[in-house]
């Protein structure tokens, strides 16, 4: 590897604040947790003005619940067809009746068409919840600042202070989950498979596309002697 490679690797590895992903959890450099949850959306506008107004104020105390800060994020990307497309194709192959082999090339063109008329996007809803564990709370801006840019500092957590902190984290999850529950929006913990191919796809948009992230459980790990 060339230094400006190796350069590169490791400005890369400073600017991602993420130490470790275990058991479904983002544990950052500095020590503190992340859990990530995927929301679903509702179609606000055809709701009646009654529901409407009652997902509001079940909105508001939801909000008011909180004494932590949360993180809502959308995520927007250009749908891919491909693999819809292809499949559509191996129909029109394999089918015997002229009429619908005809209806299945319309088709598949109409939908290539539109796709190329214009960008379909598609959206997903997340919300990042952190723990931030006591002792870093008496920490100054300027000294967390510097743990999260540091690679030198990276805090290695036992599995003890680990587990502790995770509890923390998880009956913030569940009272989140229970409040956008009430809602009518359904609420699932982004596992570390998801959390890796999350972060796989959003720093690689254009590699993501064309290459499929291998199940984590499936990798093997050599022994290095």
């Amino acid at each position: 590897m060339t230094p400006e490679k190796k350069n590169k690797k490791a400005s890369t590895r400073k600017a991602v604040p993420i130490g470790e992903i275990r058991n479904d959890t983002l544990v950052m450099k500095d020590g503190t947790l992340r859990a990530v949850l995927m929301v679903s959306s509702i179609n606000f506008a055809l709701k009646s003005a009654d529901e409407q107004q009652a997902i509001i104020s079940a909105y508001m105390q939801f909000l008011n619940s909180i004494t932590y800060p949360i993180q809502i994020v959308i995520q927007s990307r250009r749908i891919n067809i491909d693999k819809y497309l292809e499949k559509l194709q191996k129909m029109e192959k394999e089918q015997v009746n002229e009429l619908l082999k005809i209806q299945i090339v319309d088709y598949r063109k109409y939908v290539s068409e539109l796709v190329e008329l214009g960008d379909i996007m598609t959206k997903k809803f997340y919300i990042v919840i952190p723990y931030n564990p006591l002792s870093d709370k008496q920490k100054s801006f300027f000294s967390r600042s510097k743990d999260l840019l540091s690679p030198k500092t990276i805090i290695s957590l036992s599995e003890k202070k680990f587990f502790e902190r995770e509890k923390e984290l998880s009956q913030r999850v569940s009272h989140v989950a229970s409040s956008l529950g009430s809602i009518g929006l359904a609420v699932t913990r982004v596992d570390t498979q998801g959390l890796i191919e999350l972060f796989y796809n959003s720093y690689n948009p254009d590699v993501a596309e064309h290459e499929r992230m291998v199940d984590v459980n499936k990798i093997r790990f050599d022994n290095i002697t």
